[in-house]
């Protein structure tokens, strides 16, 4: 089994949307003999993109995982969105992988989106690759693509190809490992090239670069560095392994270049991920933790003989049962056996395993350490959740998710479509971490919650078309959050005698703002028990605690949840009959409502890091329109003949924006955003808010 693993890759493809990520996944799998068709993103065809919503937006909304073969190698590949709303698809499974091919546009360089995939892949120390895609599109840029990879991402990219031409005249790459330049037949498959002495006019180049190369991949291979320094003969395995300690390492990241939509450079990229990316056995082991002591790590290796343990990493709704995907860790899980969900304390069944190809499934007898799979069987298990062998209680680390930043309410057309609602509604909060519903007493609405305008819709139409639940849903609006700006202190009593035992709780607490290291408002809260010589027991505690928790998830203004805030106990009574954990909770809920209260509550909205890229001759423009949205432009540079306007701008201005700025630059402008932070909102739209705007 070793043997075996140590030629399995487990990799990602992550970029900004529109980058061409699953047009390269396809010519992976066509090239890989996964597929016998190249599926085409602008024809709804790609085999990645199964759902009905991708195939007719042409964009990616669900991770989809398949295995494919390359030269003696098992590739487990995901590919993943790059449109932000969906940024929890990346999130988790950047969180199961070994390594990452990151795709950037040629003419467009690092966008918003890229920076966010990367850093998620930073998290989680993951080596990457960058593939410069679209060499062929109008604009393409080689240096100008690495030197932002160099600038924006603080990494440290070295081109191991340099490009032939670009845009229109693009015909392949000089490949610096072999000093030979490699052509492309201008055919629909692309299946041909040929390999040719360099072109005279790229002769310096490519020198140039092979030294930088080789002078990066010495820095973490001691035989390279010594042939290097000794002028001795250095070859193409002594680059390779350094590039490879380096990549390793996270310290380098070799860059390939290609144009996936004419197949070129796909072959070299499957090279590229055996040869630089690490199998299963050479990344650091997981650390676990035994359940209920977390002071003392457990390493989880890559063995299939030790227990199991794996983490369901996405939770996928089918016709047949719920499918659970799983990355293996360790151990080997076998169908029918039953495993224990630590983070639940519930023992599952797993009665299948499937390997995935996109929507197709393979049945398994077994999966073993370094496999990801899928299986069903499982009831009580979430997204995050790990698995283990019930004589080996081990807990893995979870999955953090954002949180929401947009809401709209959603109400059902007939009374058979409410008994449907609530269950769909379920479902799809399993399946997707960043979706949240609530029952709205006071409007008797239900509220649903995502992160963005497209996240909402596509959710709408699944409930409509996948789920059969006929909706009406409101306008989308900004998921508020308040807060409070100074400290205060307040009592809560909760007193009841109705004849026999009463109801009998006293707390005094104090509330001061809290902040995070970057100094915006903390988007957590905190309780801090301060009470001395047992004003309180001991017992009633965690009620009162469970009470401030209750009290802070409406605030004083308008209901929404309150953020930021520090609250001690310092004070209380206690009644030695009458007491209780009832009664100590809704006293500690009442001291909350008063507290928040002199606290001066304030609203904070979720503001957004926004990329605008326009025709220069429309830059005053839409920039004047970005600052008229309470926008604060933070960059702009020129690209070609197009400006580059970095901003962020609260969310609750963006809406309708991709038509505005399509009106404003006759249809040549775009944008992309991601959630930045929370600030304090204005008083002026502070009172539109409570009033309901």
């Amino acid at each position: 089994m070793a043997s075996e693993l140590s030629k399995v890759r487990n990799i990602g493809i992550m970029a900004h949307i529109d980058a061409g990520k699953t047009t390269v996944t396809e010519r992976i799998l066509f090239f890989c003999g996964k597929t016998y068709k190249i599926g085409e993103v602008h024809e709804g065809t790609a085999v990645m993109d199964f759902m009905q919503e991708e195939q007719e937006r042409g964009i990616t909304i669900t991770s989809a995982a398949t295995k494919c073969p390359w030269k003696g190698f098992d590739i487990n590949l995901i590919d993943t969105p790059g449109h932000v709303d969906f940024t929890a698809e990346v999130e988790r499974s950047l969180r199961v992988l070994d390594a990452a091919v990151a795709v950037f546009d040629a003419s467009e360089g690092v966008q918003a989106q890229s920076e966010t995939v990367w850093r998620q892949g930073q998290k989680y120390h993951l080596p990457c690759i960058c593939f410069i895609n679209k060499m062929d599109k109008i604009g393409a840029d080689f240096e100008m693509s690495v030197e932002s990879i160099r600038g924006k991402l603080l990494a440290r990219p070295v081109p191991v190809q340099i490009p032939i031409g670009a845009e229109s005249n693009f015909d392949g790459f000089v490949d610096l490992l072999s000093m030979k330049a490699v052509y492309f037949e201008a055919e629909e498959t692309g299946a041909s090239f040929r390999e040719d002495a360099i072109p005279a006019m790229l002769q310096e180049k490519a020198e140039q670069g092979r030294h930088a190369m080789i002078e990066a991949a010495a820095e973490f291979d001691d035989a390279l560095m010594h042939a290097y320094i000794n002028d001795k003969p250095i070859t193409t395995e002594l680059i390779v392994a350094g590039l490879r300690k380096g990549t390793l390492a996270g310290k380098l990241h070799p860059v390939l270049v290609g144009a996936a939509l004419r197949n070129i450079g796909i072959r070299r990229l499957l090279d590229a991920v055996t040869l630089y990316f690490p199998s299963p056995l050479e990344r650091p082991a997981a650390v676990g933790y035994k359940k209920g002591d977390q002071h003392h790590p457990v390493d989880v290796v890559c063995d299939p003989n030790k227990p199991f343990v794996g983490l369901a990493f996405k939770i996928a709704g089918d016709k047949h049962g719920d499918l659970y995907f799983i990355r293996v860790y360790q151990g080997t899980l076998k169908t029918g056996i039953r495993v224990l969900n630590v983070n639940r304390d519930r023992r599952e069944n797993v009665t299948r395993i499937f390997q995935m190809h996109a929507n197709s499934r393979q049945i398994l007898d077994a999966a073993y350490a370094g496999d990801i799979v899928a299986a069903v069987g499982l009831k009580d298990t979430l997204t995050g959740d790990t698995l283990c062998d019930t004589h080996f209680p081990t807990l893995l680390e979870s999955i953090t998710f954002p949180e929401t930043v947009i809401s709209m309410s959603i109400e059902p057309r007939s009374a058979a479509d409410r008994m449907k609602l609530s269950e769909a509604l379920l479902l799809l909060r399993r399946e997707d971490p960043t979706f949240d519903f609530k029952f709205d007493a006071e409007t008797g609405q239900t509220i649903i919650s995502g992160m963005g305008e497209l996240h909402l819709e596509v959710l709408e139409h699944k409930l409509v078309r996948d789920l059969g639940v006929n909706v009406r849903v409101g306008k989308p609006r900004v998921a508020y959050k308040e807060t409070i700006s100074r400290a205060a202190q307040a009592e809560g009593k909760f007193i009841r005698q109705t004849g026999g035992r009463g109801q009998y709780g006293h707390v005094v607490i104090a509330i001061e703002p809290l902040f995070d290291e970057d100094g915006h408002y903390s988007r957590k809260n905190e309780f801090k028990n301060a009470i001395i010589a047992g004003a309180i027991p001991k017992e009633y505690i965690p009620a009162v605690e469970h009470g401030i928790t209750e009290g802070l998830s409406s605030g004083a203004l308008s209901g929404y949840p309150v953020v930021g805030a520090k609250v001690t106990l310092i004070d209380g009574s206690f009644h030695a009959v009458d007491s209780s954990e009832i009664a100590f909770e809704q006293a500690a809920i009442l001291a909350v409502r008063e507290v928040v209260e002199k606290a001066g509550p304030v609203f904070l909205e979720p503001v957004m890091r926004v990329q605008a890229i326009v025709p220069d001759a429309n830059y005053g423009t839409v920039q004047g329109g970005l600052v008229a949205k309470r926008g604060e432009i933070t960059d702009t540079r020129l690209h070609g003949t197009m400006r580059v306007i970095e901003a962020k701008v609260p969310l609750a201005e963006m809406f309708g924006y991709s038509g505005q700025i399509r009106s404003a630059t006759g249809g040549r402008g775009s944008y992309s955003m991601e959630p930045l932070n929370y600030e304090k909102v204005p008083e002026q739209i502070s009172e539109k808010i409570l009033l309901g705007y």
